[in-house]
């Protein structure tokens, strides 16, 4: 058995070949991460086999304390963000001093997943090269890429004088309440940084890997509408008007018709409308009532806004209100927008990190990374610091089913991707602020 174990770590283990263009304090660095995959594995089974959907509160704080250890041994200065306030769990953050000369690097990534303790979806489990389990690739599989990409660091020498904080939220699937205090460190630490690099999953399609330098918005909308309530044979008149039911096909048929333009979407995911229709207080159901001969005095819908920039979002929303306000005869209406993941909009900071990876995975011998088309990636924690500070995304594990039971992730990738987080983290800890 344990030959057998050992031939399959010797199997995910990387051969970082020599390249002249990497230092040696590089080449260390590729080396150690490519022996450090059984290290990394057996993180990432503790992590995934300790629930942290994120409203298991007591589930997150464990996860938190297993990367609180991690970091430490580090030389991190650790602390625990409690989010009580919030409805949520809390967030590690963790501090390296180095030399304070070189860049300050920001690493995010998140403990909490989407599987619930009431999920069936529980336990880590290897097939082959896989690894599959709840959260392995979104994001544990990302945390334990940055550890052994600062492991990495550590062993080569060149961690020692790099300023690098690590933020792990504990919310990033189901976002507190209210999100200016739910990301207030975050937000902190991304005007701290000169860097940073977010450890959700490495994009792919076939052979192909992606690099991401934009993500989409992601927004709630809540619209209601309102009518006169009468018998129905009155409907359309002077006195009845239209009804809440024609004045929500009103607005939500302009949307359709009047909006549709690149990188944006408008999803409609619930609605509902009668005498009366009424909201669940969790917002993700809807109950009415009514009959053929009355006319509707109430209507509610539910959806979400995706965008790819601050300006794009503005102009939206904008748009959307003037519809909404554009009533029938005999109806109101109004719209209420929740922000959940503001933009992580193309700059050119952003593309010029992708081209700093690039150069890395050349070094490396590794296949470079083309721009992801943000519209097929979806929102993280990224957004909440891509104003302040250049930002590059989907540096974690490989896999597929994200969000889904199954979810799985490509063992080899582990140390492949610390591999190359460690030689850019160590080559921007060189660079003159």
């Amino acid at each position: 058995m344990k030959s057998t174990i050992l031939a399959v770590i010797a199997a995910l283990t990387l051969t970082i070949p020599a390249h002249a263009q990497l230092s040696r304090s590089e080449q260390r660095a590729a080396d150690f991460a490519a022996s450090d995959a059984a290290y990394g594995e057996a993180l990432l089974e503790r992590l995934v086999n300790q629930n942290s959907g994120t409203l298991n509160l007591p589930g997150v704080r464990a996860v938190g304390q297993m990367m609180e250890a991690e970091l430490s041994q580090l030389g991190f200065e650790v602390r625990w963000v409690d989010m009580s306030a919030t409805g949520r769990a809390g967030h590690v953050v963790a501090t390296h001093r180095g030399n304070g000369r070189g860049k300050r690097i920001l690493l995010i990534a998140h403990l909490d997943t989407v599987f619930e303790p009431t999920s069936p979806f529980q336990t880590y489990r290897r097939e082959g090269t896989r690894a599959i389990g709840p959260g392995v690739g979104d994001d544990k599989g990302g945390m334990v890429v940055i550890i052994g990409a600062l492991r990495a660091m550590e062993a080569a020498g060149t961690l020692e004088d790099a300023d690098v904080m690590v933020v792990l939220t504990g919310d990033e699937e189901r976002i507190g309440a209210p999100s200016e205090v739910a990301r207030a460190d975050l937000i902190e630490a991304g005007r701290w940084a000169d860097v940073a690099l977010e450890y959700e999953n490495l994009a792919r399609e076939g052979e192909q890997e992606f690099g991401t330098i934009a993500r989409r918005s992601s927004a709630n909308w809540t619209l209601t509408t309102t009518g006169r309530a009468g018998h129905s044979s009155t409907v359309f008149s002077t006195g009845s008007g239209y009804g809440a039911i024609y004045e929500m096909a009103r607005i939500l048929d302009a949307f359709r018709r009047e909006l549709p333009e690149a990188n944006l979407t408008y999803n409609v995911g619930l609605v509902a409308g009668g005498t009366p229709a009424t909201l669940a207080a969790s917002a993700e159901s809807v109950s009415a009532v009514g009959k053929t001969n009355i006319i509707a005095d109430s209507a509610v819908a539910r959806g979400d806004l995706r965008t790819l920039t601050a300006e794009q979002d503005a102009r939206i929303r904008t748009a959307m209100q003037a519809i909404v306000d554009a009533n029938l005869p005999g109806t109101d209406a109004s719209i209420r927008f929740e922000t959940s993941y503001p933009p992580m909009a193309p700059t050119e900071g952003n593309r010029a990190l992708l081209a700093r990876l690039n150069a890395v995975n050349r070094d490396l011998g590794f296949a470079e990374l083309a721009e992801m088309d943000p519209a097929r990636r979806g929102a993280a924690d990224s957004g909440w610091v891509a104003a302040d500070v250049d930002t590059l995304g989907g540096l974690g594990a490989s896999g597929g089913l994200a969000h889904a039971d199954g979810e799985w992730i490509d063992l080899s990738s582990l140390p492949r991707q610390a591999a190359r987080s460690a030689v850019l983290l160590s080559r921007l800890a060189r660079e003159r602020r």
